[in-house]
């Protein structure tokens, strides 16, 4: 038996970048985007097929073209410098991402010490700290233990990356309540990162699955945090990025009696309901 995670899939902030990427696309021969346009291989080739091309900076992007801003977005300098330099701006930056960047502008700006729990290696968490007062002075954690780190201080301001923990914010708030006079916490985590996350849990918990197929990339933040959880839950998970992966992995099937299927914010539906099939055809189901 094959079951589904009641939320899997595209989000919403993804679902609209992909979509204005495509609209784009039918009107220019080139589209332009700084990084990945979301974390999914498989999509952005498809997307490339089309004629989107992605640059490493936002230096590579000729003069008058057009950029769409991702997703995970961009620090204030690099939107401005495009500007400057005659590129058709385009921001699709994911409403929520939007709610972190402007939270830091307005907290650094009063005077907070920005606290930004992430993975400080992730491009939304350049794009927050590129909206500060002072981008340099913010400090990014990873978890509670990195919190211990941080240095007493009058007034603190804890905002997250979107695609954190609800459990893990909740720690490191908890560390940074004993280090601040005041401290203002930003709940940024978006409501399809949570909603996936408690899909998850209730598909390994309400369904004696024997194990779960974990479709999405494997740059992929969000996705990575439904692997923790589904380990958390003592069930073994595949992770795969298309059913290729998965037929490669295929011994991993072979005693699955009930198979969960969950995926990432960054994987589209095509890709899903391959997978899905190519289950459904080795196990008969």
């Amino acid at each position: 038996m094959i079951v589904m995670a009641e939320h899997a899939g595209f989000c919403f902030g993804v679902k609209r970048a992909v979509d204005a990427i495509e609209e784009a696309l039918k009107h220019n021969h080139e589209v332009w985007t700084i990084g990945l346009p979301i974390h999914n291989p498989q999509e952005v080739s498809r997307l490339e097929a089309m004629g989107l091309r992605v640059a490493d900076n936002d230096g590579m992007i000729p003069s008058g073209a057009k950029v769409l801003i991702r997703a995970h977005g961009e620090p204030l300098e690099v939107i401005e410098r495009l500007k400057a330099r005659g590129v058709q701006v385009e921001d699709m930056t994911c409403p929520f991402v939007h709610k972190a960047q402007d939270m830091a502008a307005e907290l650094s700006g009063k005077g907070y010490h920005v606290v930004l729990l992430g993975d400080r290696n992730h491009p939304e968490i350049r794009g927050i700290m590129g909206h500060a007062a002072k981008p340099s002075e913010v400090e990014v954690v990873a978890d509670e233990h990195e919190a211990e780190g941080i240095t007493r201080r009058n007034r603190i301001a804890l905002i997250s990356q979107t695609t954190q923990r609800e459990e893990r914010l909740s720690r490191v708030a908890g560390i940074l309540v004993r280090k601040a006079s005041q401290l203002h916490i930003c709940n940024t985590i978006c409501k399809a990162t949570a909603e996936r996350q408690e899909s998850v849990r209730a598909l390994v918990r309400d369904n004696n699955t024997d194990g779960v197929v974990l479709i999405g990339g494997k740059s992929s933040a969000n996705t990575g945090k439904l692997r923790d959880i589904i380990i958390s839950e003592g069930v073994n998970v595949l992770w795969v990025e298309d059913e290729k992966e998965l037929e490669a992995n295929i011994e991993w099937l072979k005693d699955k009696k009930t198979v969960g299927i969950a995926a990432g914010a960054s994987t589209p539906e095509w890709l899903i309901i391959k997978v899905r099939n190519y289950i459904a055809a080795y196990r008969g189901f």
